[in-house]
């Protein structure tokens, strides 16, 4: 799966607000986030690797910097991991029409936010909104 152009990009950012999630919008995102998801495997199975690395040789600050660098891939791993299946409920939204629409309001997302977080389900509005409940909460 090919990542869209920048060219793509501009033309998608150009079309009318009453063409939002038209057919053409739908299958650049979904070509998007399956190159995000094939991207992301990729690295995943790259860091696996590294975290294959047999290096026991050395001294207590060399064992000691493996055993942080050991900590570092497994959190990016992690990280990345809980990355697939946001990737995948955003194609699933796709293939039901709901992509690019917030789950809250249902008001359009925005083409320039897809574009920055291609995953999102919530507005900005909606997102600040979550933000700020979640900051009581935690107070």
């Amino acid at each position: 799966m090919t990542k869209p152009t920048a060219g793509e990009q501009q033309n998608l950012l150009s079309m009318p607000p009453e063409e939002y999630m038209n057919a053409h919008q739908s299958d650049f995102f979904l070509r998007l986030l399956r190159h995000e998801r094939q991207e992301l495997l990729e690295h995943i199975d790259y860091l696996k690797t590294q975290l294959q690395r047999n290096e026991q040789q050395g001294d207590e600050a060399d064992k000691a910097i493996r055993e942080e660098e050991l900590r570092f891939l497994f959190r990016q791993i992690d990280r990345e991991s809980r990355l697939l299946p946001k990737i995948d409920a955003a194609v699933q939204r796709i293939h039901q029409g709901e992509y690019g629409y917030c789950r809250e309001t249902g008001d359009p997302i925005g083409l320039a936010r897809l574009l920055l977080r291609p995953t999102a389900e919530l507005s900005i509005d909606a997102k600040i909104k979550q933000e700020r409940v979640e900051a009581q909460y935690r107070k």
